[in-house]
């Protein structure tokens, strides 16, 4: 059993590009699981969910910002709203991205694909072949959004987080951060992040999963591709976010 998981790809399907060229480069897979933020923030939403939706033996989760393109009362709003008052600087980058998820918003319902994320589950879940029990969840057990899991939480932080998770095995994405971290006899895989890993290695990330009888293996891969040439494309397509993003990159 071969699985490709991946997360975070943010419209960039520049990056998803690179990440589904580089599975084949190591021999394919059987099947893939997505882990949620396929769309907001990226030049290409749709084309993307196009990419995600065509993939064999496909298990997808919702992440929060699929959930707030699609979302009757933005939160995105709501996040500008709470800063706005406060701090000019925030205030404005929130403003801009909520814009942003409102220009994905009408691409994808124009496209037909705004459906398509409305139905995505916040969780799945898989038994390996060996037995061991795989929750896929966006942020953390329970939920596809708030701090997620992380390096720099305390052992019993990490470990509260996972009660109830009823799995050995926790993939995650969201925060962009790769780990490997164990809390409480359940070890959490977080992905990192097909786009904008919060990293020094900007390269896009996914895992391969190797599974059989006798257990199984997680291996971290890497995919280049040109980043310059995906800020261009942003600011082609006028994207409201573009600024924001591009900072991000030069810092």
């Amino acid at each position: 059993m071969r699985v490709a998981i991946f997360s975070d790809v943010h419209g960039n399907s520049l990056a998803l590009d690179a990440v589904l060229a580089d599975v084949e480069r190591v021999g394919g897979v059987d099947a893939y699981w997505f882990i949620g933020d396929a769309v907001a923030l990226g030049d290409d939403p749709a084309g993307c969910l196009e990419a995600i939706e065509a993939l064999p033996g496909l298990l997808r989760v919702r992440g929060n910002t699929d959930r707030m393109t699609v979302a009757e009362s933005p939160e995105a709003d709501e996040a500008f709203l709470d800063v706005a008052a406060t701090d000019r600087g925030p205030a404005k980058r929130q403003m801009l991205m909520s814009r942003g998820f409102s220009w994905t918003r009408g691409v994808l319902v124009k496209a037909g694909w705004y459906g398509w994320l409305v139905e995505m589950p916040v969780e799945e879940r898989v038994t390996l072949p060996d037995g061991t029990r795989v929750l896929l969840v966006h942020a953390s057990p329970g939920t596809d959004d708030g701090a997620g899991l992380r390096e720099t939480q305390s052992e019993e932080e990490f470990a509260a987080q996972l009660l109830g998770a009823e799995a050995e095995l926790v993939v995650v994405g969201h925060t962009h951060l790769p780990i490997d971290r164990t809390g409480g006899g359940v070890r959490v895989w977080n992905l990192g992040s097909v786009s904008m890993p919060f990293t020094e290695d900007k390269r896009a990330m996914w895992t391969l999963l190797e599974a059989n009888d006798e257990g199984y293996t997680l291996t971290r891969q890497f995919a280049s591709y040109d980043v310059v040439e995906w800020l261009n494309r942003l600011k082609a397509a006028h994207h409201p976010t573009e600024s924001v993003i591009r900072k991000a990159w030069e810092e």
